[in-house]
């Protein structure tokens, strides 16, 4: 039987090895064209990449694909993510196509769908798609074929509207920032928002050469933005993913704040302004103890859903919510955007700043974390580490020895094959005690 094509957050993996390879984004690209290709009306796909070297390769097998089904393909070029989202809806497109794997080296890609509302597909989409992939699809006749078009202004569009989520009327005249684009998606049009909102703009990671992206910079590598923050008396550091839709702030002390922080303060600033859906924040499984023990205090509730930003989005739309987000950083605020998107979070933060008048230090540590740890153990082919007694006897133990004080959280990555085990304590050295134990047993198994 075939491995499932979609996983978590699309189709994800090594560059020219199933299933990133040019002839099935070409399959991929005809199936998904069939799908949304209802009638002989016009229909449109817009396709966005990052800075890969491969999603050259990936952008024009799935143009062939999509052209091939009648559907008339916009190209582009690198924009972020939520630039998908909202360029999708924009344009009044079927489908759009976004080529990126995120935070992941420049080896692998990705590729995600959204919908015309600008939203990621569904997983029932997702499974007709694959569906079709497999039974194989009518291709057009000759005089319905569709056509490809570059859109030479995709990146200044959404440099505008990100600039319409800043309060009007206000600068951020008087702020030097350093932007970390991670050589990725944003590299232009993060720094170019900024310095039109009137920052002091000091850019990194902003020279892709197509195998630099995520490397030794963005939102998992901030040490080199904390450095610059430092060595530059910077107001904040922002550091964004290869694909923008995360972000992680670092403080004018050169401390980092994860996602978890960075929503505290959104909730706490929404519900006292009356502007927080249903006084609930959802955030994953992942999120920190300590934030659910700020916003309880604060008479906000949390809903956890699974990791991944598609699931907590499901969550929102699902019960009305317009606020939430992962602790790695993305930000979904449903006001604004269709997904995570890591500039326009960085903007509602100095927002914060420019009319609280607070520094990023004061804003950015909302609340005191509970001490947590995260180990990401490796697993080789054909192994379930979870399934094996050894590591259900552990984390029963870990359960018991935890008990009120603390979560207990180990899953398999969606993405990658790792095991992701994660636990939380008041208790610093019980913390230790657990994962010591945790972690050998699934190193033993993997």
């Amino acid at each position: 039987m075939r491995k499932r094509l979609f996983g978590t957050d699309g189709v994800r993996g090594q560059a020219n090895t199933w299933p990133m390879t040019a002839d099935m984004a070409l399959r991929l690209g005809a199936a998904a064209g069939r799908y949304f290709r209802t009638d002989k009306q016009e229909h449109r796909v817009v396709i966005g990449k990052d800075t890969r070297r491969s999603g050259y390769m990936l952008e024009y097998a799935l143009t062939a694909g999509f052209t091939s089904t009648g559907m008339d393909v916009f190209l582009l070029g690198p924009v972020p993510t939520p630039a998908i989202g909202y360029l999708t809806h924009s344009l009044r497109a079927d489908v759009g196509v976004m080529i990126s794997a995120s935070h992941n080296p420049a080896s692998d890609n990705g590729i995600k769908l959204f919908g015309p509302d600008g939203f990621k597909l569904s997983d029932e989409a997702e499974g007709e798609i694959e569906r079709l992939l497999d039974e194989g699809v009518t291709l057009s006749a000759p005089d319905n074929i569709g056509r490809a078009r570059r859109v030479d202004d995709a990146r200044g569009r959404y440099v505008e509207y990100a600039k319409t989520t800043f309060p009007r009327r206000r600068r951020l005249g008087g702020l030097r920032i350093v932007i970390d684009c991670a050589n990725g998606a944003a590299y232009r049009a993060a720094p170019e928002v900024l310095w039109e909102l009137g920052a002091e703009v000091i850019p990194l990671g902003v020279n892709p050469d197509g195998y630099n992206i995520n490397l030794n910079c963005g939102s998992t590598r901030p040490e080199a933005a904390a450095r610059k923050v430092l060595e530059t008396r910077a107001d904040l550091g922002i550091c964004l993913d290869g694909d923008a839709d995360r972000v992680v702030l670092i403080d004018e002390q050169g401390r980092v704040a994860d996602g978890d922080q960075f929503m505290a303060l959104i909730a706490t600033r929404w519900a006292r302004e009356g502007r927080l859906a249903g006084d609930t924040l959802v955030a994953t499984v992942m999120s920190n103890l300590g934030l659910e023990r700020h916003l309880a205090e604060q008479g906000i509730a949390l809903k956890r859903t699974p990791v991944g930003d598609r699931n907590v989005v499901e969550a929102m739309r699902a019960g009305g919510h317009n606020l939430g987000g992962e602790q790695s950083g993305h930000i979904v605020m449903t006001d604004y955007a269709t997904t995570g998107d890591g500039l326009i979070g960085a903007l509602q933060f100095l927002a914060a700043m420019v009319e609280t008048g607070q520094t990023a230090s004061t804003l950015a540590q909302v609340f005191e974390p509970v001490p947590q740890r995260l180990v990401n153990v490796r697993f080789a082919e054909g192994k379930t580490p979870l399934k094996t007694d050894r590591v259900q006897t552990a984390m029963a133990e870990a359960e018991r020895e935890l008990g009120g004080d603390g979560r207990l959280l180990i899953r398999e990555s969606g993405t990658e094959p790792l095991i992701r085990v994660m636990a939380e304590a008041v208790d610093a050295r019980v913390l230790d005690r657990v994962m010591t134990r945790l972690v050998g047993a699934v190193e033993e198994a993997s």
